[in-house]
């Protein structure tokens, strides 16, 4: 079944929601994010499963989890709190970056990428950005 809402969608008032006046837009994907969530050790034998040859657990949050996706936006929404609204807008591991001024925009990039920079383990000092 196929529903067709171009009547409505065109009835409707658009909602330029967080994106209005923006000069400049950057588009940002966080690849793998769940998998950066370590789970409690306490509750690592409860995604356990087993192959052929052995037993396995997982040590960082699998996605499949009920509640993985609110966790990780919980995560991203408190990361992400001097920013977010203001600079930032973040969906589970999308994230844009709007920026009103051209001058302003770079400065705004750095901002989050430090945030995350931050966030590094220790002994880890850079991110790998071309997988």
């Amino acid at each position: 079944m196929c529903v067709d809402f171009t009547d409505l969608n065109k009835a409707c008032p658009k909602d330029s929601y967080s994106a209005s006046g923006c000069r400049l837009l950057s588009f940002l994907d966080a690849f793998s994010g769940y998998n950066q969530i370590k789970m409690h050790p306490r509750d690592e034998c409860k995604t356990a499963f087993m192959t052929e040859s052995s037993c396995y657990c997982y040590r960082v949050m699998p996605l499949g989890l009920k509640n993985a996706r609110a966790t990780y936006q919980r995560l991203m929404d408190r990361v992400l709190a001097p920013i977010l609204g203001r600079k930032v807008q973040a969906y589970v591991d999308d994230m844009v970056v709007t920026t009103q001024q051209r001058e302003q925009h770079a400065t705004d990039l750095e901002e989050l990428f430090t945030i995350f920079l931050c966030m590094l383990p220790i002994g880890h000092t850079s991110v790998d950005i071309n997988r």
